[in-house]
């Protein structure tokens, strides 16, 4: 047992053979500190056995220091956390009443039989023939899930196992994985979190999970095997049955802040081990800097917080054989004073780790803090969540003038943000949905977001979503509407995965998810949030999993490296031309042409630069991308040019399902539909 604590007096490790309740078996001091670190040895420590700390020092807010020895603590390095937190007023470091100084009083109360414990957890595992998938970056698609959301209601699913990771293991969830086609799931917050107090005196919980307080302990309440260890086995079984079916695990991780709070917060972990190491101090000590927007920063500049970091994101990998990591707000993980620094200690210690620079590393590049907006401003080894990729898709398809040469730049992998630093397509994640925020069936329905069920009057989500209703607001039973919401839903995603870059679908869009207007439902950990499997646009899925194995299909919509718009290989073609609905390539003027909004795009499947894996030359099929977000039809005339030929089409979003596509030649008119996309395959000579 080992806690890192400098400004600590004393240290007790208090033992429990029971989560809640039970009397304290045993208070043991750890005499021993080495470099402001407290430990002892118990030989006769069992998997099973609870656990926590009680930390002796100054109570003096006012000058950073929270120490409180009534408090239990959890271990910071606990593989395994028991049960929630029972929430009375013992749980908070000083007396609930009073004015607004009350914090600067220490209370006496003892939170231990309220408190969750760590738990003595079983290392062995067996993991037989496991191996990690390794999908290359070009080749990934991306599902960001919920394990609760996605299990909860799925009416085949044994009830024991729904909203667990033994759900998620089930072969009824792996199936329709794999049938969508997606490389690797991204799994929202799985660290033990915290349930907010205020939240659950509203009935709600904190359901997406952003709120951690066990770096290292798979989250209980989500484990069909018990609070007491199975947890962890659990996991495993997760990730080994994932692997099996050729699917990568990554985690969304919170290391920017924890479920502690602001200076009013309870005193769980960090804030009594040593809150003067762990956060982020104001000028005033007493009070917490706060680039997340959740009361409190962690403290990335002191040594002993950053080992905490790398000792769990190393763990994920090591022992848990996870494939990669999402970290929320990273750009708050890189602030080395005030401002994000992009070659801080931070990204100094994860580039040079053997184990993390190995693995799949996602930014949500920004923060709430001043200068936090960070898209495209990672360092190479990092993919980045493309904030302005979900922008420009989205004014596009509900008709905002002068978006034409944005919308270049997204579908061909973000080179404007990407392309001056040696990195690749790949580092722009594209999404157009993610789980904050509204869903693909919303964005095509509300005008404005509905989160009264929030219990904050609405004040609560983005204001601002650029979304478009189609004409009237929320459910109808208008079948033009109707009709126009699901084009809008196709348009949306044919654009995001013929985009150069890396595609991230958010869980259930692919079946037709609604909140009901709601774009801000951490809180709802019920029908409101949960996939409705029985009502599921079966339509909507076989279009998603058509454009999936287009994707997977082709090269030419997967390159490697950007596009170079010229000669390349010694030939007279391009590798990509932009287009005018005439068949004239586009000119500067066309571009600057504030109402248009239809373009064409020639991708040659002959000029894809790099090698296969045997070291053969990568070729492919060409296409013609025509893309009209006018109300009317457009017509699109095959162009007269020398690498023309015959056409095949092979998508069109106006209709549901993929029909018999028509041939066409040069110089013949395609009649785009309004707000349609339509793709069109060379036949002849590539």
């Amino acid at each position: 047992f080992a806690l890192f604590s400098e400004h600590a007096e004393a240290v007790e490790l208090c033992l429990f053979d029971q989560a809640y309740g039970a009397p304290e078996l045993a208070r043991i001091p750890l005499k021993e500190q080495t470099d402001y670190v407290w430990h002892i040895y118990l030989p006769e420590a069992r998997p099973g056995l609870m656990y926590g700390y009680r930390v002796y020092g100054p109570y003096d807010p006012a000058r950073g220091d929270r120490f409180n020895p009534h408090k239990l603590l959890l271990d910071p390095y606990a593989k395994a956390i028991s049960g929630p937190v029972d929430w009375s007023d013992a749980m908070f470091g000083y007396p609930l009443g009073g004015g607004d100084d009350r914090d600067l009083r220490m209370d006496n109360s003892d939170s231990a039989p309220g408190m969750p414990k760590s738990v003595v957890v079983e290392p062995a595992f067996s993991w037989g023939d496991d191996r990690p998938p390794r999908t290359p970056w070009h080749d990934t698609i991306i599902y960001e899930a919920h394990v609760r959301g996605m299990t909860m209601l799925h009416p085949e699913l044994p009830p024991q196992t729904r909203g667990t990771h033994a759900g998620l293991t089930d072969h009824r969830i792996v199936r329709h994985l794999q049938d969508l086609g997606i490389t690797a799931i991204e799994l929202m917050p799985v660290h033990n979190f915290v349930h907010d107090k205020h939240l659950l005196d509203q009935g709600l919980r904190n359901y997406w999970g952003y709120n951690s307080i066990g770096y290292f302990a798979p989250h209980a309440e989500y484990s069909a095997s018990g609070g007491a260890g199975g947890q962890v086995s659990e996991f495993r079984e997760l990730v080994r049955a994932l692997h099996a079916a050729g699917l990568e695990v990554i985690l969304d991780v919170v290391y920017n802040h924890t479920g502690e709070g602001d200076h009013r917060g309870p005193a769980l972990c960090f804030r009594g081990l040593d809150n003067a190491a762990y956060y982020r101090l104001s000028d005033d000590p007493r009070y917490y800097v706060d680039y997340t927007g959740t009361g409190n920063s962690l403290n990335m500049v002191e040594p002993y917080v950053l080992q905490l970091l790398m000792d769990s994101l190393r763990y994920w990998v090591t022992e848990m054989h996870v494939d990669g990591f999402r970290f929320d707000l990273a750009a708050a993980l890189a602030r080395e004073l005030a401002d994000v620094d992009r070659l801080g200690g931070f990204f100094d210690v994860i580039h040079q780790d053997p184990v993390i620079s190995r693995v799949k590393l996602i930014a949500e590049p920004w923060d709430l803090g001043p200068g936090g907006y960070q898209v495209g401003n990672f360092p190479s080894l990092w993919s980045e969540w493309n904030g302005k990729y979900r922008d420009t898709v989205r004014d596009h398809w509900r008709g905002e003038p002068a978006t034409l040469d944005e919308l270049a730049y997204r579908l061909t992998g973000s080179s404007d943000l990407y392309g001056d630093d040696g990195r690749r397509p790949s580092a722009s994640v594209n999404f157009v949905t993610a789980h904050d925020g509204f869903t693909l069936a919303d964005l095509v329905s509300y005008n404005e977001k509905h989160n009264e069920a929030n219990g904050e009057d609405s004040r609560d989500g983005e204001p601002h979503n650029r979304s478009w209703n189609c004409g009237l607001e929320g459910p109808t039973d208008d079948p033009a509407v109707l009709a126009l919401r699901r084009r809008q839903q196709r348009n949306f995603l044919a654009t995001l995965l013929l985009s150069q870059g890396l595609p991230m679908l958010l869980g259930g869009d692919e079946i037709g998810r609604t909140q009901r207007g709601n774009n801000n439902a951490y809180g709802q950990d019920n029908e409101l949030s949960w996939f409705d499997w029985e009502a599921a646009d079966g339509e909507l899925l076989e279009f998603t999993a058509r454009l999936v194995r287009i994707r997977r299909e082709h090269p030419v919509f997967r390159r490697r490296r950007f596009f170079q718009g010229c000669p390349v290989r010694g030939s007279a073609e391009c590798d990509l031309v932009w287009l005018r609905p005439d068949g004239r390539e586009m000119d500067e003027e066309d571009w600057g042409t504030g109402f248009a909004r239809s373009l064409a795009v020639f991708l040659n499947g002959g000029q894809i630069p790099g090698h296969g894996p045997r070291g053969e030359r990568i070729e492919d099929a060409s296409f013609l991308l025509l893309f009209n977000a006018h109300d009317g039809p457009v017509g699109f005339r095959v162009p007269e040019a020398s690498w023309s030929g015959r056409w095949i089409e092979v998508l069109d979003t106006a209709k549901p399902l993929p029909e018999e596509g028509r041939e066409l030649g040069v110089g013949e008119e395609v009649a785009v539909e309004g707000r349609a996309v339509v793709v069109l395959q060379r036949q002849d000579g590539g």
